[in-house]
């Protein structure tokens, strides 16, 4: 079938299988021209392995440092008539890639919330890795089934304490306008706290540490976004604030409940990047689309490759990590700074429907939103005829 992008709302409902292999493959040469990463992780699980951040932490493990990687998804598989995720894609281009270099690459498709999936995950590593010295936890799901007691929780995007209104950019409308959240109950808060908190994390270093595939001196990080003042109503101080606020609870709680094996827990923030998450979360569009024009002016843009490059490279395993007051390791800088936001604050006070698309650069925005599902990639004939049906191997 020839493959064209169908966009609804904040996603993409297909993906083109050519394209999200060129976009892994993009990131696997990005990494391949970096220093290899010294005394890096050899022994990697990913969980949330499939897309941005988790993708490219899979990436940079395995042809920055040479690990063996396993990788836990959940991703849509294809059907002669309808593609599969992207996710899914990324994950076939990347074990194609690992394989034809030597390197161990399998993955689990299924709810990493589970007991099940965890279980098959460690069965995995006692075949095929013996212990793993480094985990990822990188799982964006707007719900999740606790596996004691079957309630199924859902997340919610909404302020805490009062109403806000601010702008936002409407993807669908190409229309800059004004919202208002209403506040988070408390009962949204702590649903929101139990799908995008620290609990899930906890439960799988717990398993594996119990199973005995958890190295000694192992490393284990959660990503997070802090942000600034213009994002703190929605992010820092909203639901997914509260959630993200676990994980340094959790962080506290995986130092000290694994101390024997001297693990190291951090909470990684990162910076503002077109995802397949962040799509989803008012004001961030814009905001987004915002601090591209300024970081590119700087010359600071970074994707996520080139984040999470650093934070292997200086942070994890280097000499130059940046910690903030609270112990995570800060990758945000570039565009958290006081002269960057700035910038950002005075293009955002003026910014209305009339000048978007002269102050805003919206155009690499969408950009970089149609690559997460294998769009608009140089190089690939998106007229051909293309083969939906790709398998693992």
């Amino acid at each position: 079938m020839v493959i064209k992008p169908k966009i609804r709302g904040f996603i993409c409902t297909n993906a083109h299988p050519v394209g999200c292999a060129a976009h892994v493959q993009e990131q696997i040469d990005y990494i391949k021209q970096q220093d290899k990463i010294e005394d890096g992780p050899q022994r990697v699980l990913v969980i949330g392995c499939s897309t941005g951040y988790g993708l490219a932490s899979r990436i940079t493990a395995a042809f920055g440092a040479g690990a063996k990687t396993l990788g836990v998804c959940f991703e849509k598989e294809p059907t002669e008539r309808k593609t599969a995720t992207a996710g899914w894609y990324n994950t076939a281009a990347f074990h194609d890639a690992a394989h034809a270099e030597g390197l161990y690459a399998d993955t689990i498709n299924g709810d990493a919330f589970s007991d099940e999936i965890k279980a098959e995950t460690i069965a995995k590593i006692k075949s095929h890795l013996g212990k793993v010295d480094l985990v990822i936890y990188s799982l964006a799901s707007p719900k999740r089934k606790d596996p004691d007691t079957g309630e199924v929780y859902s997340s919610t995007l909404k302020p805490v304490g009062k109403a806000y209104t601010t702008k936002t950019y409407d993807t669908d409308k190409d229309q800059v306008k004004e919202i208002t959240l209403e506040p988070a109950t408390e009962e949204e808060i702590a649903d929101t706290i139990k799908v995008m908190g620290g609990e899930d994390w906890e439960r799988w270093l717990q398993a594996l540490a119990d199973a005995d595939v958890l190295a000694e001196n192992a490393k284990t990080t959660a990503y997070t976004y802090i942000g600034k003042e213009l994002t703190w109503p929605i992010y820092g101080h909203a639901t997914i604030g509260k959630a993200k606020e676990d994980l340094d609870r959790a962080a506290t709680a995986i130092r000290g409940e694994h101390r024997e094996l001297n693990v190291e827990a951090y909470v990684s923030s990162l910076k503002a990047l077109v995802t397949q998450a962040s799509s989803a979360i008012p004001v961030m569009p814009l905001y987004i689309s915002l601090i591209y024009r300024v970081m590119k002016e700087e010359g600071t843009h970074e994707g996520c490759i080139e984040q999470i490059y650093g934070l292997f490279s200086k942070g994890l395993y280097g000499d130059e990590p940046i910690l903030d007051g609270a112990g995570r390791m800060r990758m945000d800088g570039k565009e958290t700074n006081e002269e960057t936001q700035a910038k950002i604050k005075a293009l955002w006070d003026k910014v209305n429907q009339e000048n978007f698309h002269q102050l805003a650069d919206y155009e690499e925005y969408h950009a970089d939103f149609l690559k997460l599902f294998g769009f608009g990639m140089a190089g690939v004939d998106y007229e051909a005829d293309v083969d939906p049906q790709v398998d693992w191997s």
